[in-house]
């Protein structure tokens, strides 16, 4: 590691409105040859920080010198200047172009030459080990193929610095490793890394030291080989949490949902749901594992009515009554009046689940306004939830009556959570619960599951973290290419076992079901 600083912001405050301080006097320092993580709750300030080194936003107050000499950024184009690239988490791609030409678009040198482009593309890819065809197009691509294209690219405009935004969020335990391995070889060549996750796991395996960021001010930098997840976690949030995630054994479960060889075409004549045969019990969690785009999206989408079903049936049993009842081709407004108690948190947090643009009060009428028997709505009880989904889950709001588009992803996913629950489900299938959310709030939620399994709740999650579905799943569903690749016990199963099951083709997949 350089004794030179290669990034050192001093005194770097940021403000959006007269109320709202994302960062406060952060002193920051990052060398080249190392890898640094940056560690913070939903709204600590990691994310803009990082945007005001790669010029996105531009700080307030404070200084930002790279290689010791001050430096004014004031767009992407100013960051690159200086060698800076920023692989965001959400990836800036042309889905239509290929690899290459995605690799030197935007480049003002006139034309280019294609093929001499080629050979410096995989000139880098053979320095770091990256695995990637030049000439294969992004609709084509997995999503660590799209990362690679998206590191490659900042490399090829000559980026020694490089900041990369939650880069494990969606990448199996395999495709994390080799990562980490391109990663590590590009730190020993001199480069600097900075990294933004919230995975403390990987923070102790990769990183060199961390820098710990809480509500927008700068708390402090540990070596990571003289920390430990505890610590972080307590420097992150101001206080000891505990970081188990209880699992106790299912109590008479049930079957409650059965879904039986359920198959979905979508507009474009592709399967998207291939023959999947499932039950989800009564007291148990179901976890769901796949590579982004596998099906898990279609799957809840069928058996909550917003999602036409080309074959198979989905059984839903009272737990009352213990009569069977079939959802297929019911909306869901009718399985609603069949009075099957099922809540559903969709990926899509203010699409399919909350209005952006009504308060959290509203919102939560949304699940109740049918109730009433006069013209006049009633708002009190939802007020009431408003305001204790508020108190319980630490939803940050200046009040119940802001827009729900107003608050941070966290927030938002914390309101869809808590009224979800509200409703006293007896199934309830959720997508990526967790997805943003720091690790204090992320298990608010764990807990929240818990207490519906033992309330005999049967919850179907869906997550991206293998190492919490392991450790929060009685049973882990494998899904690939829309087919079932197995099925595993959550307490014996390993995260390489199930990162190889989500990697597995469609026919391996259909032996394994068959067997």
């Amino acid at each position: 590691m350089s004794t030179q600083p290669a990034i050192e912001l001093k005194n770097i405050t940021k403000r959006f409105g007269a109320k709202v301080i994302a960062n406060k006097n952060v002193n920051l320092t990052a060398y080249r040859g190392e890898i640094l993580s940056i560690l913070g709750e939903n709204g600590s300030g990691k994310t803009t920080l990082m945007n005001m080194i790669s010029g996105i936003y531009f700080p307030d107050e404070g200084q930002i010198f790279i290689d010791g000499n001050e430096a004014v950024i004031t767009s992407p184009k100013d960051a690159f200047s200086y060698r800076i690239g920023m692989i965001h988490q959400h990836f800036k791609l042309v889905e239509v172009f290929s690899a290459a030409e995605n690799i030197v678009l935007g480049i003002d040198e006139g034309k280019y030459n294609l093929k001499n482009s080629t050979a410096e593309i995989k000139k880098i890819s053979e320095q770091y080990g990256f695995d990637l065809d030049v000439n294969k197009k992004i609709y084509s691509m997995s999503v660590s193929e799209k990362q690679t294209v998206e590191i490659i690219k900042v490399l090829y405009r000559g980026a020694d610095i490089l900041i990369l935004d939650e880069p494990t969020a969606v990448l199996t335990p395999q495709e994390t490793q080799k990562l980490f391995a391109i990663l590590r070889r590009m730190r020993d060549d001199g480069k600097c890394i900075i990294i933004i996750t919230h995975k403390l796991h990987e923070v102790l395996s990769l990183s060199d030291r961390v820098s710990v960021l809480r509500k927008g001010e700068y708390v402090g930098t540990v070596n990571t080989a003289e920390t430990s997840e505890n610590e972080l976690t307590e420097m992150m949030v101001g206080k000891k949490i505990s970081l188990n995630i209880q699992r106790d054994e299912p109590k008479n479960a049930e079957d409650r949902l059965v879904v039986n060889k359920l198959t979905c075409v979508d507009r474009a004549g592709t399967t998207v749901l291939d023959d999947v045969s499932f039950t989800a019990k009564s007291g148990e969690i179901l976890g769901i594992a796949g590579i982004a785009g596998s099906g898990q999206r279609e799957l809840l989408e069928a058996i909550a009515g917003l999602q036409h079903l080309s074959s198979g049936e989905i059984y839903y049993f009272d737990p009352k009554t213990g009569e069977k009842e079939n959802l297929k081709d019911k909306t869901p407004m009718q399985i609603r009046n069949m009075g099957v108690r099922l809540s559903f948190v969709p990926e899509d947090r203010l699409g399919m689940g909350l209005v952006g643009n009504m308060d959290i009060v509203d919102n939560m009428m949304l699940r109740s306004y049918r109730k009433g028997h006069s013209a006049f709505l009633e708002r009190k009880k939802p007020k009431d939830l408003a305001m204790k989904i508020i108190h319980d889950l630490e939803v940050v709001t200046p009040s119940a009556s802001t827009p729900v588009r107003r608050l941070s992803g966290g927030n938002v996913q914390k309101v869809l959570v808590g009224r979800e629950i509200a409703a006293s489900p007896t199934v309830l299938m959720v997508a990526y619960p967790v997805r943003g959310l720091d690790i204090n709030s992320s298990y608010t939620i764990y807990n929240l599951l818990n207490e519906q399994k033992e309330k005999g709740v049967a919850i179907v999650f869906v997550g991206e973290d293998l190492d919490v579905l392991v450790e929060l799943c009685d049973r882990i569903m494998v899904i690939g290419s829309g087919k079932i690749n197995g099925i595993v016990d959550g307490r014996t199963a390993t995260k390489e076992e199930i990162g190889l099951l989500m990697t597995k083709s469609k026919q391996e997949g259909a032996e394994d079901a068959n067997e």
